[in-house]
């Protein structure tokens, strides 16, 4: 696919998926759950408790339970979360007599089989699977009448930082878009005795302000500009408009080990596990752009991982073109009690257009409908006629987005920019629903595809794809982050130019196996993770402390023109973050995949993705997690390599954890970008701009001088 690279025309899709927007309290959430119309009462959740350590750019997320049998008979728990962004499960821990047993990686297939193989025996067992895109699941059995279990989940993800705002998200809230699984389960989500949510956040960037939007009660603890905590603990209530102060009062206490007989508390409220849980931190301003580098090298082997991570200091330029604004409308069943607020917001937007703008409306449900007679100038007069039909819907049917943006993308006049606003809940169920297929209409425009992903049970894939496909950017947004600063994200950088056709080349590593292998475009604010292996044959010196130089050069289109950034710095070998060589192979993993969604599934490469999953223990759609007792495991001639994984993770998390707060920048000595690195406190860009993006996701550069093929 080829696109135009000198943009004097911006072009814009923008995607918003309200799944759960609304009303989230009534949407499904994570919980156990119970078939519907069961004879037994739901199980219950005693305990849940959360443990967050962020640091080297990744976070390690690890989730406590105990589920409590009220039953005189023996019942299986299944518990069901929404999956995290670029997160997979790496260990999950249950414990049998009392005693905790590490899970390991198995194909899905026999993990199935060797689950019903246990409970058939009436043995302990647990497993942990991938529900595509939607969740984890863990199902466990048995849990002894009058009795109870406790499991432990760890999954790890990067940590971006984007115009200097870092943010972690706990997902929570379910969409409520699977009709089918909410028709057949209840979901019990009430936490009846402890729950606590502890964060630890260190960095060697100073931090000067930390956030959880939209929670009351959360104790925020700055033990230095580089270290900081969060907790949450029962008796705290759940806002919907509450901010936290700067400055907090206690310190963070650990959540409490627990046995099968943890005893009640009886003192504490309940819980419930229906918001998610944002983090967010603010770095100082003027930090100079920068490139981190984390290695991993185990004892006595030649292959190392490193996770590189730069954050750019580039000067980009405003664009100050205006646009016309195309607003495609999402009135499906599942948009009810949605959309009066997005009318509400589209009504908002269209207050903020100039005179001299104009506007379009397009709605779907089952089809694609033209709601306005083509583009209409932006006076009050048209704006409130069309407000007034728009109010006059009834959300109803299925969800066909495909039309939709095939209708968008028609008719679009060359002489001025325009942006396209597309708001739905993410999931296509009628008409065209594959991703191929989305590609492919995509590859007909010389368009860039941004999109703004809101909710846990949107087609996060899809629509990042279509974004990455496209050369555009994908922005993920939970019903509980603090939507105005997203705006203030997004608007800086659409409202920007962005550095095209970037490439990294590495020399001096012997590199292997680095992904992503395509970049793209750069844009404000925004990041760029690599991960990769490197040989250290030939590299001075012996284990921790061997060192070579290495060379690290950006290249890209700015504008029309070149630009180069370098820079050479010292390659140290470690071994203090065995983590990232999980995070390698679960972004390998990620690439594999969408090279299959955009060029069709084949065996080989799910044969590749199971390969790495096994020899990373890593939870995917073709691989699941299983808990047996020890005899169990040999008895299977199931190796215990993630046992051993885990303990070195433990290990090295362990001396970590007495270390103080480290560097990983390795060219301050030689920075390989002369500016600072963009902050939500400066740029420009149009107030209406800022205000539309309330409800949009996506604005796509366009040249005015490329050619563009009609659908």
């Amino acid at each position: 696919m080829k696109f135009a690279h000198t943009f004097l025309k911006a072009l814009g899709v923008i995607f918003i998926c309200t799944c759960t927007m609304l009303n989230h309290s009534s949407a499904y959430a994570a919980g156990l759950l119970t078939p519907q119309g069961s004879s037994h009462q739901a199980l219950k959740i005693h305990q849940h408790h959360v443990d967050v350590v962020i640091e080297n750019g990744y976070a390690i997320t690890t989730i406590k339970q105990v589920f409590f049998n009220p039953h005189n008979i023996d019942l299986e728990a299944l518990y069901s979360f929404p999956i995290p962004e670029k997160a997979s499960v790496g260990e999950f821990i249950y414990y049998i007599d009392g005693k905790p047993v590490i899970g390991e990686v198995v194909t899905k297939s026999q993990a199935d089989k060797l689950y019903e193989q246990e409970k058939q025996a009436g043995r302990e067992v647990a497993k942990t699977s991938q529900d595509s895109y939607k969740t984890f699941d863990s199902t466990i059995y048995p849990v002894r009448a009058n009795d109870s279990v406790t499991i432990s989940l760890t999954y790890i993800q990067p940590v971006h930082v984007d115009t200097s705002i870092g943010r972690y998200v706990y997902p929570l809230a379910e969409g409520g878009v699977d009709e089918q699984k909410m028709s057949f389960w209840h979901s019990e989500k009430q936490v009846e005795q402890a729950f606590s949510f502890n964060l630890l956040y260190r960095s060697s960037y100073p931090v000067d302000a930390f956030r959880l939007p939209n929670i009351a009660g959360a104790q925020i603890n700055q033990l230095s500009p580089f270290e900081w905590t969060a907790s949450i603990s029962n008796g705290v209530s759940v806002t919907t408009d509450a901010t936290i102060s700067e400055s907090m009062s206690e310190s963070m206490s650990e959540a409490p080990m627990m046995t099968n007989k943890t005893p009640p508390i009886n003192n504490q409220r309940a819980f419930t596990l229906d918001q998610d849980i944002v983090v967010l931190w603010r770095h100082e301003a003027n930090l100079p752009g920068a490139v981190d580098v984390v290695t991993y090298k185990a004892p006595g082997k030649d292959k190392g991982t490193f996770m590189m991570t730069l954050t750019p200091g580039m000067d980009l330029a405003p664009i100050t073109q205006g646009s016309d604004w195309i607003f495609v409308l999402d009135y499906s069943g599942s948009m009810q009690g949605k959309y009066s607020a997005m009318v509400d917001g589209v009504r908002k937007g269209l207050d903020k257009l100039r005179p001299d703008d104009r506007f379009k409306i397009i709605t779907f449900n089952d089809n694609a409908h033209m709601l306005t007679n083509g583009f209409e100038s932006a006076t009050l007069d048209n704006i409130n006629r069309y407000l007034l039909k728009l109010e006059s819907e009834r959300p109803q049917g299925s969800t066909n987005v495909y039309d939709s943006i095939q209708m968008a993308l028609r008719g679009l006049d060359d002489d001025r920019p325009s942006a396209v606003l597309l708001v739905t809940d993410g999931v296509a169920n009628v008409g065209k629903t594959q991703k191929k297929d989305f590609f492919k209409l995509l590859e007909q425009y010389d368009v860039r595809l941004f999109t703004f992903v809101m909710g846990n049970s949107a087609n996060r894939p899809l629509l990042e794809g279509m974004a990455k496909l496209s050369n555009g950017f994908a922005v993920n947004v939970s019903t509980s982050d603090d939507i105005v600063g997203h705006i203030m994200q997004a608007s800086l950088k659409l409202t920007h130019q962005a550095l095209r056709d970037v490439s990294v080349s590495i020399k001096g590593m012997n590199v292997k196996n680095m992904t992503p292998e395509t970049i793209g475009s750069l844009y404000r604010g925004q990041q760029l993770i690599i991960f990769g292996h490197y040989d250290v044959k030939g590299i001075r010196g012996q284990g921790k402390g061997a060192e070579e130089k290495a060379t690290v050069t950006v290249k890209g289109n700015l504008n029309g023109s070149s630009k180069t950034y370098k820079t050479t710095f010292v390659v140290k070998d470690d071994n203090s973050n065995p983590e990232i060589e999980r995070l390698w192979a679960f972004a390998s993993i990620e690439a594999m995949q969408d090279q299959m969604d955009y060029l069709g599934h084949d065996k080989d490469t799910e044969q590749a993705i199971t390969d790495l999953a096994l020899e990373y223990s890593l939870v995917t759609e073709y691989t699941s997690m299983i808990v047996m007792s020890d005899e169990q495991f040999a008895a299977n001639n199931i190796e215990r390599r993630n046992k051993k994984r885990v303990e070195v993770e433990y290990k090295a998390r362990d001396i970590r954890k007495h270390q103080g707060v480290r560097s990983n920048r390795v060219d301050k000595n030689n920075p390989m970008y002369s500016k600072p690195r963009p902050s939500t406190g400066g740029g420009g860009g149009s107030t209406s701009l800022i205000t539309l993006l309330v409800l949009v996701s996506v604005f796509l550069n366009r040249s005015l001088v490329g050619k563009r093929m009609n659908g």
